[in-house]
């Protein structure tokens, strides 16, 4: 009997070896031309032309605690400023579940069809154990991430809420000197983390929901005293008559405030991100604050101010950083903190003899 000329479908053909494919010397030439340093003088170069690589790798620089990073980042920002302060700086915050991935990506859309070029910034001083819902946004934002005009780069997750704000500040010199028009700065809607994004944007925008409970319970008095608007989201289908209703409540609350230094009268906001209903009639809304407040010289003395708030924010962290590093300020504190839980000393005495051992 002639055996069988059948193929097996395990059988494993001759493939193509690797030199046909490609040449390893190349690879290694591709290999070392990735790992190849940018001086600070060429990553400006690159930064102020637009290279979406570069920039990227000055924010890593700047998001480093590496001692050799952190001068070659100062010697980029420094290099960047010149050609910074050329964009509108939008804080958006609101507690998780708002919905502010899909607002932002509504709203980055939006922009970047009117030519603007849009770059999504975060602040997540979230702990290092519990994490935050922010770094996920680069995948939620499935649209926004693709388009040619935008970029969008998660916040580092740490637990220094001026740590990560600093960084964050700094990027937005960066993404200025890039070309990006509008920066939007997003915050997780908890903790502190409001205040920070507040003191380094133009425009504050609170997102809030309709119909989950009483519209002003639990809001924070800070948060409205700082918003420059309030935009209902979710206002669509059944939801509508809710939206409309806390609008109205929201704004008996906001003519309740005294009268913002920008002589600004904040705005409630309907929309509806997921149909990109109100996103056009909200950034209308960003012009003519930009418009008011350049008028009246509050928007350029405004970010004269934040300059200043963070030149003794950032003296005040590293004092801090500097003092705590110490190994004997390191030492004695766990001696202090024995010694108050065994009712030895207060925490004041304690205090001064701590700042007494600094080198």
């Amino acid at each position: 009997m002639a055996k069988s000329t059948k193929s097996s479908a395990l059988k494993q053909n001759d493939g193509v070896s690797q030199s046909e494919i490609t040449n390893s010397a190349s690879i290694d030439n591709i290999k070392s031309k990735r790992k190849a340093k940018l001086s600070p003088e060429a990553l400006i170069s690159q930064i102020k032309n637009g290279n979406i690589t570069a920039l990227s790798r000055a924010i890593t620089l700047v998001e480093s605690s590496n001692t050799k990073h952190l001068e070659q980042a100062n010697a980029i920002i420094k290099g960047c400023l010149p050609f910074a302060n050329k964009s509108i700086r939008i804080g958006i915050t609101g507690v998780p579940g708002v919905g502010k991935s899909t607002f932002i990506e509504a709203f980055g859309m939006h922009l970047t069809s009117l030519g603007k070029k849009v770059a999504v910034l975060a602040v997540d001083p979230s702990s290092s154990l519990s994490k935050g819902s922010i770094l996920g946004d680069k995948t939620r934002m499935e649209d926004l991430v693709k388009h040619d005009n935008a970029f969008i780069r998660p916040s580092p997750s740490g637990t220094s809420l001026g740590g990560v704000a600093r960084k964050t500040r700094e990027t937005i010199i960066l993404c200025e000197a890039a070309g990006f028009d509008t920066i939007l700065i997003e915050t997780v809607g908890v903790g502190q983390s409001e205040t920070a994004v507040h003191s380094m944007v133009d425009f504050f925008l609170l997102l809030k929901l309709a119909g989950a409970g009483d519209e002003l319970q639990g809001i924070k008095r800070g948060i409205i005293e700082m918003a420059d608007a309030i935009a209902i989201n979710k206002a669509d289908g059944e939801n509508q008559k809710n939206a409309k209703l806390a609008k109205v409540e929201f704004n008996r609350a906001l003519h309740l405030y005294p009268q913002k230094s920008s002589e600004w009268q904040p705005k409630v906001m309907l929309c509806s991100a997921l149909k990109r209903e109100g996103i056009s009639e909200l950034w209308e809304l960003i012009q003519s604050f930009e418009a008011h407040t350049k008028a009246n010289n509050h928007f350029e003395n405004h970010r004269k101010a934040q300059s200043k708030f963070w030149l003794l924010q950032t003296i005040e962290d590293r004092l801090k950083s500097n003092f705590f590093d110490q190994p004997k300020i390191k030492k004695e504190l766990e001696t202090q903190l024995q010694l108050i839980e065994d009712d030895k000393t207060t925490p004041f005495v304690a205090a001064e003899y701590l700042l007494s051992l600094q080198s």
